[in-house]
């Protein structure tokens, strides 16, 4: 059930992509072929899953970024399926001439994915709209961190205006990124903390980072859960949810829009990462990427199950 009162309005920023998936037995060989067994035409992109899934666990999405021609037919797809989904596609900036991203993604039997993505790289040249216009009403703001080059100074003013800005970490990031301080929290998964710290275990990878930036930040790692750093700067661990995964594509974003929704809803980092982790596992258990983001009543209803199960294990 959605909280009491208005539902927070949420700005997600970042590069909607039009996704071609292919399920397949394994991944072929460099050189060779493979027969896929299903394929499926959805919409993607980090930012975009992310306010897919903020949509249907029951918050209002507003989404900024670049996009292609609008006489081409990848734009027109994307946008259409944004409309079903209920997201405020208005601060959307059509380039003229520019091509928006497509994927190849091959999704394997355990839910391992691999992809191949274009994006023209006039669409980092994009102008949002004025800050006034996106920050109206908003309670929170979810940013792919690729996007820094034209989102920076909108997150700065959204920090200035006390609206939490939430970093999903879609691959290493600099350290003199200008995110890394413009962030009130930072999403990464495992190996993308690694790499940015340049430290190969997750909790000192935190640490490192811990020292550059004031933001919240954590590290999600699948079915090991995810790890962050509380307010006295110890490590804690969410759990993830076990399920039997059949696609991972889009788990990760999900996780980013759920947790952002629970902050936007007043709710503590505590229980925004154990939302999120329920949220990040349902969608794990069907496929279509993004576009499989679960409803509101089925998250509640997991963590609903989750905490009985654990009442029963505790001793009386």
């Amino acid at each position: 059930m959605v909280p009491s009162g208005t539902a927070p309005r949420i700005l997600c920023i970042g590069i909607p992509v039009r996704d071609l998936t292919f399920r397949v037995d394994a991944v072929p060989a460099r050189g060779s072929k493979a027969n896929a067994t299903h394929l499926a035409e959805i919409c993607g992109g980090n930012a975009l899953n992310a306010a897919i899934a903020i949509a249907r666990l029951g918050g209002r999405v507003a989404f900024a970024g670049p996009m292609g021609d609008a006489r081409e037919t990848s734009s027109g797809f994307i946008l259409a399926q944004m409309a079903q989904e209920g997201i405020d596609t208005m601060h959307i900036v059509r380039m003229p001439d520019v091509t928006t991203p497509v994927s190849a993604i091959m999704i394997e039997p355990s839910g391992e994915r691999t992809l191949t993505i274009y994006r023209d790289p006039a669409l980092w040249t994009v102008e949002l709209p004025d800050a006034d216009r996106l920050l109206d009403g908003c309670q929170a703001v979810l940013v792919e961190s690729r996007c820094a080059a034209f989102a920076i100074s909108l997150c700065t003013e959204a920090r200035r205006r006390g609206i939490p800005v939430i970093v999903g970490v879609d691959r290493a990031m600099s350290l003199q990124d200008g995110l890394l301080t413009a962030a009130s929290h930072l999403l990464f998964s495992s190996e993308q903390v690694q790499e940015t710290a340049g430290i190969t275990e997750d909790g000192e990878a935190l640490k490192r980072l811990a020292r550059l930036t004031p933001a919240f930040l954590a590290a999600t790692r699948g079915p090991d859960g995810t790890i962050w750093l509380n307010e006295a700067g110890e490590l804690e661990e969410t759990a993830a949810f076990p399920v039997q995964a059949v696609d991972t594509l889009g788990a990760g974003d999900v996780f980013h829009g759920a947790f952002t929704l629970r902050l936007a809803e007043g709710e503590g980092v505590r229980e925004a990462l154990r939302f999120a982790a329920a949220a990040a596992a349902l969608k794990c258990t069907r496929h279509g990427g993004g576009q499989a983001a679960p409803q509101r009543l089925e998250v509640e209803e997991l963590l609903q199950a989750a905490q009985l199960a654990e009442a029963s294990r505790s001793p009386r």
